[in-house]
């Protein structure tokens, strides 16, 4: 027997101990993840499987952020099963109306939508750290933040220029990032920081009021951090443009509902962590080409460029504009080629 058909005799034998044994299975969209998910219906009742195979997936912080978050009174999904060795959950069904499906048909709805995102992180961040943030979760630390930053380097500047650059221009992009980005983001107090914090990620649902309205799809990857983090990532959306007019509107909603708190503070690290998860990002993409063999993201990726780019001009990235001038100049700044299509990160 193969592992993947021992893989689905297990996660049958879990539906079955659960009571969804007989219920019938359809595939839904996957992410960038290893994590597949089905629904599931039985008498007229929908739910959610979550398949997440270990090692490569842990359940586990999906399941704990999943409970934080609707004891704070937000519309994360319930868990109705759970088998953590498996890598196995059955959860709460959401529907199909993604804020993503929702704008795709019904564009007129834009700004409300974005305003209820808004909303979201409004009553997120009103909640005291030490109640928003569940005991002992990590930091969205330098480190950390200069780890997902150097997927630039490892992976999408290998890509484009055909090897690995210098020792040296590692030094340098290391220093441009620690040494002088990282050292302009402010001590505002920090938060829960859901990091994924997109239209993808968002579900109209049918029943609730007010933030209720708003289902959180992913989120097993939060941090502590800074609160301009989740803002930002919603108006500077890599797989979606964002009109500047929407951005700012939503950004002075966000900024009216906290008038004690230093405005450019927050709209300078706003600017600081929009260039960091922009540079992930496209790292990010590269890699799901080059080793998972994922080439549909590509198309995204210069929409991320011109993202990074209008970020630049901020003093605190002086050292990033400066290291991308000499390594990565705008004829360098290509999508890299579907050829590269599973063959590893070039050397």
């Amino acid at each position: 027997m193969t592992d993947k058909t021992d893989r689905a005799e297990r996660l049958r034998a879990f539906l079955a101990r659960h009571g969804w044994g007989d219920a019938r299975r359809a595939p839904l969209a996957g992410d960038a993840s290893f994590r597949r998910y089905e629904r599931l219906e039985r008498d007229g009742t929908r739910a959610v499987l979550m398949d997440a195979p270990p090692p490569q997936e842990d359940v586990r912080p999906f399941v704990a952020l999943a409970r934080h978050l609707r004891a704070l009174g937000f519309a994360a999904p319930e868990v109705l099963a759970e088998n953590p060795e498996l890598g196995a959950l059955i959860l709460e069904d959401f529907g199909d109306a993604t804020f993503t499906r929702v704008l795709a048909g019904k564009a007129a709805e834009e700004r409300a939508l974005y305003e209820l995102a808004t909303d979201v992180l409004i009553g997120l961040h009103r909640i005291a750290p030490a109640r928003a943030v569940p005991e002992g979760l990590e930091s969205y630390n330098h480190k950390r933040l200069l780890d997902e930053a150097m997927l630039l380097f490892d992976w999408y500047c290998p890509a484009v220029m055909g090897r690995r650059a210098s020792v040296v221009a590692q030094r340098e992009f290391v220093m441009a990032w620690l040494g002088t980005a990282f050292m302009g983001l402010s001590d505002l107090p920090s938060t829960l920081v859901l990091r994924d914090f997109h239209v993808d990620n968002l579900v109209v649902r049918e029943t609730g009021k007010g933030i209720a309205r708003c289902g959180l799809l992913d989120f097993q990857d939060a941090l502590e951090g800074p609160r301009a983090y989740d803002l930002m990532s919603l108006l500077e959306d890599a797989r979606r443009d964002v009109s500047l007019e929407l951005a700012n509107a939503m950004t002075e909603r966000y900024l009216a509902a906290f008038p004690d708190m230093n405005r450019a503070r927050f709209t300078g690290d706003f600017a600081i962590l929009a260039a960091q998860r922009h540079a992930k990002v496209i790292g990010i993409f590269t890699r799901l080409l080059a080793r998972d063999g994922k080439p549909d993201y590509l198309v995204h990726i210069p929409r991320v460029w011109r993202l990074l780019e209008r970020r630049l001009d901020h003093p605190a990235l002086a050292g990033v504009r400066d290291w991308l001038a000499l390594y990565l100049p705008p004829e360098s700044r290509t999508v890299p080629s579907r050829a590269l299509a599973g063959k590893g990160m070039p050397r």
